[in-house]
């Protein structure tokens, strides 16, 4: 049975003051803050969700000089959307972007939500972005809540609950409204990410350039505040092998698939492949893959050797083959797959993998670092391929 509910630790209005002064003389001056235009911050909030700042600003500068209104994004093709965000991962937020900027095209004619309830509507929007857009943008009095405010803060108020549960949000959600300037709250709202950030970092936080550290209840109770909040050890990151075949035509094109629109990397472009089974060796693997996928049979294939790619949450070893099409090729027509030209290949939204896969046949020196051992060094024969998907259940299928 439960126990009783713990009640919120109110943290003195003075602090939220405090912390906007500080903020208003030592911000960043990072290119989503040049105004406070609502499209620019909204898409800043959906990289930064899972992109560290530094690695952030290209991408956000390239996105919106590609696409600088929400109409412009609204009438790109998803395909060039994604292509455009290869390398920021997490490619769900790409697609959510792309769809909520066409329903506010052309369910609002164009007109942002300004209430969070509203943001949250659209595709892909949750409390947090919803709450950050509509008082950065339109001065909401809430509190936008993501790891960085988490963190502040538990420390802030000497809270030791696992971060993950709903109960210990909430209540640190309380705490920091009870110091929210309302008249400042979009300030206090990036103060607070900007103060985790760059002093109250999640490892051996800088208390001493802490403008409210007199206020924080961890550095007066701990001898090290970096330990709020507790870190829970990580599961060890599974290995997923698969096989990839990429297979050419008699013109020189590969084939490649498009995994299906929602789930890992949903929409990108790849070669056909798909998981070892227990004990199957790799070659039988692409084989077999390549028939239940295509249904085609090929002659001999020759081997590439093995990529290795890490994601957040598991890694793939990627056993690479090459082979030609037969000459009456018959695969199953399908719309999401298609015969492309080795220079053609790079217009499309490619994961990291893949990309690897594809520097490796343009000849030497072009594979990514950490990309495997090379073996078969003499100029790739084209070929090409790559399966529909794996979803986040089932990893059944190639993940390049």
């Amino acid at each position: 049975m439960p126990g009783p509910r713990r009640p919120p630790v109110r943290i003195p209005s003075a602090i939220g003051r405090t912390l906007v002064r500080w903020f208003r003389r030592s911000r960043r001056p990072l290119p989503w803050r040049r105004d406070r235009d609502p499209y620019r911050i909204w898409v800043a909030e959906v990289l930064l969700q899972q992109t560290r700042v530094a690695q952030a600003i290209p991408f956000f500068e390239r996105f919106v000089a590609r696409f600088p209104t929400v109409e412009s994004l609204a009438d790109a093709p998803r395909d060039e959307v994604l292509r455009l965000w290869a390398g920021a991962g997490y490619y769900a937020r790409a697609r959510n972007l792309h769809a909520a900027a066409r329903a506010i095209v052309r369910g609002r004619g164009g007109r942002f939500p300004q209430a969070e309830e509203e943001w949250e509507r659209l595709p892909g929007v949750g409390p947090y972005i919803a709450r950050a857009v509509a008082s950065l943008a339109y001065g909401r009095p809430v509190v936008a809540l993501e790891a960085n405010g988490l963190r502040v803060a538990a420390r802030w108020t000497l809270d030791r609950g696992d971060l993950s549960t709903v109960a210990v949000r909430r209540r640190l959600e309380a705490a920091l409204a009870s110091t929210l300037p309302v008249a400042a709250a979009g300030e206090f709202n990036e103060a607070v990410m900007e103060l985790g950030e760059t002093i109250c970092t999640p490892v051996r936080p800088r208390c001493r350039e802490c403008p409210v550290a007199t206020g924080c209840r961890a550095r007066s109770n701990l001898e090290d505040p970096g330990s709020i909040p507790t870190r829970r050890p990580r599961s060890p990151r599974p290995t997923v092998r698969a096989a990839v075949v990429i297979l050419a035509d008699a013109r020189g094109r590969w084939l490649v698939q498009q995994r299906p629109p929602r789930g890992l990397l949903g929409g990108l472009w790849e070669f056909p492949g798909g998981k070892l089974h227990r004990g199957e060796p790799a070659e039988v693997a692409a084989r077999r893959e390549l028939r239940e996928e295509t249904g085609l049979t090929v002659g001999p294939l020759a081997s590439l050797g093995v990529v290795k790619h890490a994601y957040s949450h598991f890694a793939v070893r990627l056993y690479v083959f090459r082979g030609r099409a037969p000459e009456n090729e018959r695969t199953r027509r399908l719309r999401h797959r298609r015969w492309v030209r080795p220079a053609e290949i790079w217009r499309l939204p490619l994961p990291k993998a893949t990309e690897k896969i594809v520097r490796r046949l343009e000849g030497p020196g072009t594979a990514s670092p950490g990309s495997g051992s090379r073996p078969d060094r003499t100029r790739p024969s084209p070929r090409a391929a790559t399966r529909r998907h794996p979803t986040r259940a089932r990893v059944r299928r190639t993940v390049a």
